[in-house]
């Protein structure tokens, strides 16, 4: 028998970042400061949406479930990497692995479904605004959440049975900050010609198709914001669609510069804090962008900071 086949007691080493002793205390204070904050605001936003009605609309619907993906997005790799850091134990066990792969790419794919399905809804509501409320129907915004997750979820629970199955014979070094897909199956001593083919064509289909149709949402958006006479209906259109597109260029843009810059013998560290950005900090990023950016948010949480207030004073 292959001693390769019993990969379930088979450990990893997740190699992380190269930092000195003083660096790695940063290191965690770091992470532990951005999970923290992403946990917090996410909840906020959520909490807010859930409590106030006026925010009860399609956009602010699918808000929600991109604060819940981006909960669950940190909470896949930060706590183990914070784990890693604190206590210098770089082991993951195979199950802890497999586990971790299929939450990230869980919400990753997730990720991209809503933002997508957020750029459709700035479409309709900009181009089409006369019926935006026939369009954009609960029936609809419902379908739509339930797709994003639906396929999300049965699209990483294959591509994790997928990888489950691969033996480790030659290394077990991740050397990466989690246990990422590709890193998994460049590590793999079996024959992985064909999931390298089957990634190529679920990247086509799963990144590049939603990247492209958001990039034509907001083509036709732009192209129908020019065309308004009134500047400060004009201004007042594109300000609706600001904090979405933020968040679409903070999410796109480091993966883009990881997957299209060229290698280089510093690459893999390199890579490791491009991928931090998008895995961490950008989940982080996206309350403050549809808070600090969106009066509807802001007044929501007055709002609701006065009914409290209120209802304290009547408790005493």
């Amino acid at each position: 028998m292959n001693h390769c086949e019993n990969i379930t007691e088979t450990d990893f080493n997740i190699s992380g970042f190269s930092t000195l002793a003083t660096e790695e205390i940063l290191l965690f204070l770091g992470i532990l400061m951005i999970y923290s904050m992403t946990i917090f605001g996410n909840l906020v936003i959520t909490t807010l949406i859930c409590l106030v009605s006026h925010l009860h609309t399609p956009m602010y619907f699918f808000l929600c479930n991109l604060s819940f993906v981006d909960i669950m997005y940190v909470s896949s790799t930060l706590p183990k990497l914070l784990s890693i850091t604190l206590t210098q134990d770089n082991r993951i066990s195979f199950s802890e692995c497999i586990a971790q792969l299929y939450f990230f790419t869980f919400s990753a794919g997730c990720d991209i479904f809503v933002l997508t399905s957020m750029a459709f809804d700035r479409y309709v509501a900009i181009c089409k605004p006369l019926q935006y409320t026939l369009i954009m129907n609960r029936r609809l915004c419902s379908t739509m959440s339930a797709f994003c997750w639906t396929f999300s979820a049965l699209n990483s629970l294959l591509l994790t049975l997928l990888t489950s199955v691969l033996h480790f014979c030659n290394s077990h070094e991740i050397r990466y900050f989690f246990c990422d897909l590709k890193t998994m199956i460049a590590l793999s001593s079996s024959d992985t010609t064909s999931r390298e083919i089957f990634i190529l064509i679920e990247d086509i289909i799963l990144a590049f198709v939603p990247f492209s149709l958001t990039i034509t949402s907001y083509v036709q958006i732009i192209s129908t914001i020019l065309k308004i006479r009134s500047p400060e209906t004009r201004l007042k259109a594109f300000s609706s669609c600001t904090s979405h597109l933020t968040t679409v260029i903070l999410f796109y843009g480091p993966i883009l510069i990881v997957y299209l810059k060229p290698n280089s013998e510093h690459s893999q560290e390199q890579d490791n804090l491009i991928s931090l950005l998008y895995v961490a900090v950008v989940p982080m990023l996206n309350p403050f962008v549809y808070s600090l950016r969106n009066k509807d948010v802001l007044i929501a949480f007055r709002k609701l900071m006065k009914r409290r207030s209120v209802e304290a004073q009547q408790s005493f």
